[in-house]
């Protein structure tokens, strides 16, 4: 018998991406960024309620590629292209999840609320 052991792994190249410390630094200066902005729009009511909610939700969109990009290293190359079907899918799954939160969310309010909406006159105090 041969040591030679082939498994039928002809041509295929594996990319590697070698991260440096400096990608990493910058991918927690955007991560904190992306957090501190909507953190800072919340807390300081900058914004209205409704253009709030949209605002944190674009930011929490960039974070995740932020975080697939720098942390998780999901890219077109590596992998046969495999990462980027992964990060497909979690774009996917993302919209879904933020979606179905917004709509369970309004709905709750709507539905457990009642006379608590924008329109309403109803005195808190």
């Amino acid at each position: 018998m041969s040591d030679h052991h082939d498994n039928g792994h002809h041509g295929h190249d594996v990319y590697v991406t070698h991260y440096s410390q400096k990608d990493y630094l910058i991918g927690f200066a955007l991560a904190a960024i992306l957090t501190i902005i909507p953190f800072w729009l919340v807390m300081g009511n900058v914004l209205a309620p409704e253009t709030t909610k949209w605002v944190i939700l674009a930011f929490a969109g960039v974070q995740l590629i932020v975080q697939m990009v720098y942390f998780l290293h999901l890219n077109s190359k590596s992998e046969g292209g495999w990462n980027m079907m992964a990060a497909i899918l979690t774009i996917v799954i993302l919209v879904i999840v933020l979606a179905g939160s917004i709509w369970v969310m309004h709905h709750m309010n709507t539905n457990m609320m009642p006379g608590m909406g924008p329109n309403s006159t109803h005195d808190m105090t």
